[in-house]
């Protein structure tokens, strides 16, 4: 088996739902899942691209604005399709996920496979705490999360035995 499984946090715990990302990685430290990097990040670019190697598979959990917005509401994403949602705000970092995989490309530091879990946020103003909805939200966030790492493990695993 090569490469890893790393779990990234992305967001600032003083802009309300934009810690999400973090609240994730904090709830999976207390049982982290088996054979994972958990990490978090404030979504710079560099240092995002520090966090991995080209053949591990990343999973991002982070909090996107939409519009039209529905606060709470679960995605999961690819690294194409984030960069395709780049082209409109989406993020309160100053670079978005989109921008930071583009990056990669272009610096040939793209992970073998990336899944962005991802939640709708509402208040992204400044203060700590997540708001209502992403507080709901945030059970079904860190089970999208664990279930993007249990298939990551299967690929990086490989196929079984033939039957």
């Amino acid at each position: 088996m090569t490469g890893r499984v790393v779990v990234v946090g992305v967001g600032n715990p003083f802009r309300r739902d934009d810690g999400a990302g973090l609240a994730v990685i904090r709830a999976l430290r207390a049982t982290p899942p088996p054979h994972v990097v958990l990490a978090e990040s404030d979504g710079e670019p560099g240092r995002m691209l520090d966090l991995w190697n080209g053949d591990d598979f990343v999973v991002v959990a982070d909090a996107v604005h939409a519009h039209p917005s529905c606060p709470g509401r679960l995605h999961t994403l690819s690294a194409q399709n984030t960069a395709e949602i780049a082209k409109r705000p989406a993020s309160s970092h100053a670079l978005g996920l989109g921008e930071t995989f583009a990056l990669a490309a272009a610096l040939g530091r793209m992970p073998r496979e990336v899944t962005v879990c991802a939640v709708e946020g509402c208040d992204f103003g400044l203060g700590r705490g997540l708001s209502a909805p992403v507080t709901a939200a945030l059970p079904g966030l860190i089970a999208m999360v664990v279930e993007s790492v249990g298939r990551a493990h299967a690929d990086l695993a490989g196929p079984g035995p033939p039957r």
